[in-house]
């Protein structure tokens, strides 16, 4: 059956995001948002001793917290592409015949290795909300609660409406950002680094979440180390 004009609906009535401005999300609630890119912890490597201050520092963090936060993964399947054309690059200019050879044979592994074996990039989020006041506040209904769906297990549950003011957007965001920098120093105690997503990065992963089949042109700004 095909669907009328009045039927269809475009994508962004599905997409709960009215705008992104200095690095925080503004929902159609009238919520924001900030966002952490957080690095990985090889726990396993650690000693026994380690592993329990790790375990007593994360749950100290959690227990000094008065706001909720999300933790998000994000999966993928790793483009190798770029790295198989620098090879490739290599070898053109690679004027030792047996280095020609060796780069060669090495692409075709990596190629071979590969199409056996999915690799899948994983890469780990914080998100850390804030309401302005709110009123008329649904039944159930939470700040960073999840509900299903993409966007709606990254962004939480709508909270009801709430009373965003646009001339208040700079103490929204200095409210926002003071739990963004309690968050990062509770992370840093356990051995983690978390930066806050710039409105570019964050541009590029909603579009990531919303299109996986297409690969990430640039890719977001990893940690820095």
């Amino acid at each position: 059956m095909p669907i009328t004009k009045s039927q269809a609906k475009s994508s962004q009535e599905f997409v709960p995001i009215k705008e992104i401005r200095d690095g925080v999300v503004i929902l159609e609630d009238g919520t924001t948002r900030m966002t952490l890119m957080a690095s990985s912890l090889n726990f396993a490597l650690k000693s026994t001793e380690g592993q329990e201050a790790i375990i007593n520092q994360y749950q100290d963090f959690l227990n000094s917290l008065d706001f909720s936060v999300q933790f998000f993964i994000q999966s993928r399947r790793l483009n190798i592409e770029p790295y198989l054309d620098s090879l490739r690059n290599a070898e053109k200019a690679q004027v030792n015949e047996l280095l020609k050879l060796q780069i060669k044979e090495y692409v075709e592994f990596v190629k071979n290795f590969v199409g056996m074996t999915e690799i899948v990039s994983k890469t780990f989020y914080v998100i850390i909300p804030f309401s302005p006041p709110t009123f008329g506040k649904s039944k159930g209904g939470s700040e960073g609660s999840p509900l299903g769906g993409i966007f709606g297990s990254f962004l939480g549950k709508k909270a009801g409406k709430t009373d965003f003011k646009e001339d208040k957007f700079e103490e929204y965001k200095s409210q926002l950002q003071q739990r963004v920098e309690t968050v990062i120093q509770g992370l840093t105690r356990t051995g983690i680094r978390a930066v806050p997503l710039n409105t570019e990065e964050l541009i590029e992963l909603f579009y990531t979440l919303y299109n996986p089949g297409e690969l990430a042109k640039g890719g977001i700004a990893e940690t820095q180390k």
